[in-house]
């Protein structure tokens, strides 16, 4: 059998830990369609870091949430549709990206979007990638999950995930930057990503006959709420499970001068800093090393560690606002 549970919910905190309750607490083959607010989320063995605009992500809001497949990081909005198939079957025989992307182009298909499947895990128009799929395993049970670009504001797309790769050296799996395109763009007739949406779940419906729609009970939320808060919502998750890395960045400042820093960080925490640039100082900037070693790489965690200090004295004319750049 084959359920297709009913989304509603567009916070992405709650949506990626929903697909891991799915996951590991249902018994049947699963079928979800299910929207984000603006949000980041990035692949499970990814340097968060080095993959967003940290500036743009602050300045916005926006929500950074790691998810359970690989792959690399993606901009989710309202007019990104994302699917997921959660199914049994023999592990060496569950990684399948074609079949469970099949349906998706059937719909398109229909509608009369030449759509196609290329490359390792992408969906495309006219060569232009619409939809990236990433996987799974647990158990016996796979996880496969997609977006479909719809109606999605590719500026922001664009913005919130530019990060400077002259920042970071690491071992993470950096995000391939692909020509993009909306669905929308090439449909014969006007719908919105809710009409969408239906199209493709009474799609499912015809293709799995024995499918049943269900809803979330209000224990699976209660569940799911719990998973948010001790794993989904938390910095050690999102931030901290980054791979290590080093990270060297150079700031200029109108009345300080030159700062660089370079930072080793291992499991998100802060192992080594050093600070050099023609800046003066009244007092070693030892002690400012010193204080942020062993802290999380976390603009709120480096605050706490230089609550006590006042910067001008170790860098002449600047202010903690100054400073702070400098490490993100």
């Amino acid at each position: 059998m084959m359920l297709i549970i009913k989304r509603h919910n567009t916070d992405p905190y709650f949506n990626l830990a929903t697909e891991e309750y799915v996951l590991k607490n249902f018994d049947e083959d699963v079928f979800m369609l299910w929207r984000n607010a603006p949000s980041i989320i990035v692949g499970k063995h990814q340097n968060t870091l080095a993959e967003i605009n940290v500036d743009y992500v602050k300045q916005n809001n926006i929500p950074v949430v790691r998810r359970l497949s690989g792959g690399g990081a993606v901009f989710h909005d309202l007019g990104n549709l994302n699917f997921t198939f959660i199914r049994n079957g023999e592990a060496e025989r569950l990684i399948d990206f074609r079949r469970y992307t099949e349906p998706i182009l059937e719909v398109l298909l229909k509608i009369g979007v030449a759509a196609k499947f290329e490359g390792r895990n992408d969906l495309t128009i006219d060569g232009r990638k619409f939809s990236g799929n990433a996987e799974h395993i647990w158990k016996n049970r796979v996880l496969h999950h997609g977006t479909l670009l719809f109606s999605s504001h590719m500026p922001n797309l664009a913005e919130a995930l530019h990060a400077d790769p002259l920042k970071f050296q690491d071992k993470s799996v950096k995000s391939v930057r692909s020509r993009v395109t909306n669905i929308s763009e090439h449909l014969k007739f006007p719908m919105d990503v809710l009409q969408f949406e239906a199209l493709i779940e009474d799609h499912m419906t015809e293709k799995y006959p024995d499918a049943r729609l269900i809803e979330l009970s209000s224990e699976d939320h209660d569940q799911i709420h719990a998973l948010v808060k001790d794993k989904y919502h938390t910095w050690e998750w999102n931030f901290g499970y980054s791979p290590n890395y080093n990270f060297r960045k150079i700031v200029r400042t109108e009345k300080g001068g030159t700062l660089e820093f370079d930072l080793d960080v291992h499991n998100g925490i802060i192992t080594h800093i050093k600070i050099f640039g023609d800046y003066f100082s009244r007092y070693d900037t030892e002690d400012i090393e010193t204080a942020l070693t062993g802290i999380e790489h976390h603009p709120d965690a480096i605050s706490r560690a230089l609550a006590t200090f006042t910067i001008d004295d170790y860098f002449a004319n600047l202010t903690l606002e100054d400073f702070m750049p400098g490490i993100f």
